[in-house]
């Protein structure tokens, strides 16, 4: 009985990853605007650069401080966080200070884009000549989601 622990939790880490589709059954009834599949593989791709150059704010605490300072980027926050109580005041902050922000479906994948073996629930990715073509493209689709009501 002791060996089938083991090994069940090592079935549970070789499990494959979560499609997008099927993340998107665990999503708060908050997260609009959604990032579309191509978006969030490009936003994915934006966090790995500024990760590199140590141009990100991780973290719901570090995000909220780095946004009341009126530093810019794109926030980006997790759909699947629970309880939503965490973090449902970014968005509105986000919008007090014209900032674009979109929800991708996972923090799992949130936190490894920004290369954290933890989960995050928020990323505001800044500016960097180094991702600029990287940056200003996701810029132009996040501002162009429609905003909630």
């Amino acid at each position: 009985m002791a060996r089938d622990k083991p090994e069940a939790a090592a079935e549970e880490e070789a499990a494959p990853e979560r499609s997008y589709r099927e993340q998107l059954d665990f999503l708060n009834p908050i997260a609009q605007p959604l990032a579309s599949r191509k978006l969030t593989r490009k936003l994915y791709k934006c966090i790995r650069k500024a990760a590199k150059h140590k141009q990100i704010r991780r973290g719901v605490k570090e995000v909220q401080k780095f946004i009341n300072k009126g530093e810019k980027g794109i926030t980006v926050l997790a759909g699947d966080t629970l309880p939503i109580d965490v973090y449902c005041h970014l968005p509105i902050m986000c919008e007090d200070r014209s900032l674009p922000y979109a929800y991708v479906p996972s923090k799992s994948d949130l936190g490894a884009a920004a290369g954290s073996k933890r989960p995050t629930c928020a990323i505001l990715i800044k500016p960097h000549e180094e991702y600029q073509e990287a940056y200003d493209e996701c810029l132009e689709e996040v501002s162009s989601l429609p905003l909630p009501l």
